[in-house]
């Protein structure tokens, strides 16, 4: 085998045309987010203030008193409207339609999801709707990209990357998170590890994160410059914190899901569905005003310290049931900014029985955490975190923290609240990503050495007999020369094309195979290769010669391969064992 001719990734020139139309996309990713932020704001000051202005207002400041518990249910009703006669696909937070499309729609989004997702959060947020803008424009600049793809000439990998460096660019531009973004699209979106789409995608997180900065677009947004000194105590509160954010996300995510379901039990059509939600949006305004839209300012008040005990858990109740009924109801919004209120608040709440740290620190951790785990995106909620904040020194506690809630989450539910609602389509997600042991097994470790081949001079006659007997264990034999060099394969399929192309009966093999195109297999060769060029000559067993002298070594068929991915879990569960029962 020829070593040099393998390569650590697979990936071509072609990137470089992919990465610099990423580029462009970028681009688009800035521009949507722009506009959807406006559209928010606008939003916001037409429903609660009858004004157009695009100035960002304080929605407990509004002059409407008990009716505006009404200006959620109307934009809810607006978006089920939108959703019954437009587009399903904007109903919901955006991230599990993003995966959808990805994986099983040919990273295809249509640009009526493109116009009527952005507008539809818009009118949801802005009527007072417990969401973040994160989903949506992850879903927008998503569509950007795949609608720029698809205007070029492009596999369906490179549209993927695509979709994903749109969705990246979106959240960068609403945050000032390139790297997050990156690392959003590595641990959610892509659902492979190569340069092919990473770089693309790295690009346009990049080309937006500049642009921002053009824009004058504050970052970081939160800036916070706490800390908490490196102890054994600190690791333990660090951890605790982690495992109550898991526990939080799990009840969030149960929460959601069970309105769904309850939901999905009234005897009336879904599209009325939001406006319901809606109502229960607007009596939690009442009790808490803090809890209605984006909330950006509590997580700025808690990174501050400036939250008390009582006021965080009120939010935290409010904002919890408010959002789970609002999202349970199909309306249009994102998580990743209610999950981070709701987790500094739970950390607000319980800052004064842990550990002393800088005000605003508990918070943090709980924050990230909670997004880590509800998500299930550990390294996405650290950085996430340190690019909100501009702190760096935060980095080992947060990942702590984001990692000991991934633990409970995972050990505890077998889906995320985004893969749950693609589970109930009908779809089952993996998220774990493995090398292909294909990819590292040879043909020697697990090829039957014992062959059983046929000689050359046997006639057509004998071999029919042959597979025809009962007492006969395989479907097929290789047939070699007298130096057990191989000549071919027979099998039942050719015996009888021969018998139909009118061959004697006592027609030798050898000439029968004579100038016949073979298929062979070598020792050194990987399985991965060797099962596509099996895929490809459509047959099921080979025979194995050696590259020196052609000579027959071995013999290969796809129940050998099975075998060997078989004897591989065995192994893994025999070491299982020595921890405990497998």
């Amino acid at each position: 085998m020829n070593h040099k001719q393998l390569r650590d990734f697979s990936t071509t020139p072609r990137v470089v045309s992919i990465s610099a139309v990423a580029i462009l996309v970028g681009t688009g990713g800035v521009t949507a987010a722009y506009f959807l932020l406006h559209l928010i704001q606008l939003a916001t000051n037409l429903a609660y203030f009858g004004r157009f202005s695009f100035e960002t207002s304080d929605l407990a400041a509004s002059p409407l008193g008990a009716w505006a518990v009404l200006v959620p249910a109307g934009g809810a009703l607006a978006i089920g409207l939108m959703a019954r006669f437009g587009s399903e696909k904007i109903r919901g937070h955006g991230i599990p339609e993003a995966i959808e499309t990805i994986l099983l729609g040919r990273s295809r989004i249509s640009a009526k999801v493109a116009v009527l997702k952005p507008l539809s959060s818009a009118i949801s947020i802005g009527t007072g709707g417990p969401f973040g803008a994160e989903g949506p424009i992850i879903m927008t600049g998503g569509a950007v990209g795949s609608l720029i793809a698809q205007g070029l000439p492009v596999s369906d990998s490179e549209r993927k990357a695509l979709l994903v460096a749109g969705a990246s660019a979106g959240m960068t531009a609403v945050f000032g998170t390139p790297i997050a973004a990156i690392m959003l699209a590595v641990e959610l979106l892509l659902f492979e590890w190569s340069p092919r789409s990473f770089i693309p995608v790295a690009v346009a997180a990049i080309t937006a994160a500049v642009e921002r900065n053009a824009l004058h677009m504050p970052a970081p947004i939160f800036p916070f410059t706490g800390d908490m000194p490196i102890s054994f105590v600190a690791l333990g509160g660090w951890m605790l914190i982690g495992i109550l954010a898991g526990l939080l996300s799990g009840l969030l995510t149960q929460l959601v899901y069970a309105f769904e379901d309850a939901f999905a039990k009234l005897p009336i059509h879904w599209m009325w569905w939001p406006m319901l939600g809606g109502l229960v949006v607007g009596l939690g305004g009442l009790i808490e005003p803090h809890a209605l839209g984006v909330g950006y300012d509590n997580i700025a008040a808690m990174l501050r310290g400036d939250m008390a005990v009582q006021g965080a858990l009120l939010l935290l109740v409010v904002k919890a049931i408010i959002w789970s009924v609002a999202l349970g109801s199909g309306t249009s919004g994102g998580v990743l900014a209610p999950l981070l209120i709701m987790g500094g608040a739970t950390g607000a709440a319980l800052a004064g029985f842990l550990p002393n740290a800088s005000p605003g620190f508990w918070p943090l951790l709980a924050m990230a955490a909670t997004m880590g785990g509800t998500m299930r995106s550990p390294l996405t909620a650290t950085f996430f975190a340190v690019e909100l904040t501009g702190n760096t020194h935060v980095l080992l506690p947060l990942i702590t923290a984001c990692g000991a809630a991934h633990a409970v989450t995972v050990l505890l539910m077998s889906r995320s609240i985004l893969t749950e609602k693609i589970a109930r389509r009908g779809h089952h997600i993996v998220r774990e990503y493995s090398i292909d042991p294909f990819a590292l097994a040879r043909v020697s470790e697990v090829m039957t050495i014992d062959v059983q081949s046929v000689p050359g001079t046997m006639t057509l006659h004998a071999a029919a007999a042959l597979l025809t007997d009962p007492e006969t264990k395989h479907p097929s034999f290789p047939v070699v020369d007298a130096d057990n060099r191989v000549l071919g394969m027979i099998d039942p399929p050719s015996i009888l094309r021969w018998r139909r192309a009118g061959k004697h009966r006592k027609a030798l093999l050898s000439e029968l195979l004579a100038g016949a195109k073979m298929t062979l297999a070598y020792p050194d060769e990987y399985l991965a290769g060797l099962a596509d060029r099996m895929s490809q000559a459509n047959v099921a067993h080979l025979p194995v010669v050696s590259r020196d002298d052609g000579r027959l070594v071995g013999y290969m068929g796809w129940k050998d391969m099975m075998r060997m991915r078989i004897n591989l879990q065995a192994q893994d569960q025999q070491r299982s064992r020595l921890l405990g029962k497998s």
